[in-house]
């Protein structure tokens, strides 16, 4: 999978799917997808990226507490 960092713009590869799926977790584990040999694997954090066609991911791979709301109710 496949990500952007729109900080800058470059594809991040998602090594540890988990950890983004993970809404506990700030960070996940990938590395820019760029040049002949591969960069080493660096945390990157959620709030940093966005899918390629420039979506935000989705609220419940970010915030643990979306649906608190309406388990209240």
């Amino acid at each position: 999978m496949f990500l952007k960092d729109s900080t800058n713009g470059h594809l991040v590869e998602v090594l540890d799917a988990s950890a983004l799926f993970d809404p506990s977790e700030t960070h996940f584990e990938g590395r820019y997808n760029w040049g002949e040999d591969l960069p080493d694997p660096e945390p990157f954090a959620k709030e940093n990226v966005i899918f390629p066609s420039g979506e935000s991911l989705p609220q419940c791979w970010v915030d643990m507490h979306y649906r608190d709301a309406e388990i209240s109710r």
